[in-house]
């Protein structure tokens, strides 16, 4: 796959305005602020292609980019206090819509802070992937900011909080030191592959 070529496609701010899903869609979901923009961009290797914010919340739609025959969806991030209840009430209609929709979604991509705990709200996500039998890999992103130990102590952390830990795929990402961005590409394209045989 050229990243290079990826494109902004479409966002959607209800659900309802949601086009059938015609191509495979390999989704980015996780907390405000976690850094799915800054992966987006780092992906396709580009500087703004998803615009990142510091202001957490700022997707407050579902983004669509397009390369090839593949859609990578960016969802709104969940879990930010500081916005108006119906507000938040509309992401969540926006993603559990989505997520429950008969779409042609191959993979999720769950990006969990790695220098914190998941939180209640990245547990109920894990659990509802595991409940919905969506493939999905967790992206430990903001990896450099932790030395060794710490970072050993976070993987122990993880192991303990979250269900089935073991047996889920985890890439640690840094978007400073480039960690996981290879690896995050392969798997995308072996999931394109895979979807493309079906």
């Amino acid at each position: 796959m050229n990243y290079n070529k990826a494109e902004f496609h479409s966002c959607y701010g209800l659900f309802s305005q949601l086009p059938a899903s015609e191509k495979t869609e390999i989704v980015f979901a996780g907390r405000s602020n976690v850094g799915k923009s800054t992966l987006i961009n780092k992906i396709f290797n580009r500087k703004s292609l998803a615009r990142v914010s510091s202001v957490p919340g700022k997707t407050a739609t579902i983004n669509f980019y397009k390369l090839e025959d593949v859609f990578f969806v960016d969802l709104p991030g969940y879990g930010y206090a500081k916005v108006a209840k119906t507000e938040k009430q509309r992401w969540a209609g926006l993603i559990e819509g989505y997520l429950n929709a008969d779409r042609n979604i191959e993979l999720v991509f769950l990006l969990i802070d790695m220098r914190h705990a998941p939180s209640a709200d990245d547990i109920h996500m894990i659990n509802f992937l595991i409940d919905a039998e969506l493939p999905f890999v967790i992206i430990l992103t903001k990896a450099d900011k932790l030395n060794k130990t710490n970072r050993k102590k976070m993987m122990e952390e993880f192991a303990k909080t979250i269900p089935y830990f073991e047996d889920i795929h985890v890439v640690p990402f840094s978007s400073q030191t480039f960690e996981g961005v290879e690896e995050v590409r392969k798997i995308i394209e072996e999931t394109a592959e895979a979807a493309r045989e079906e």
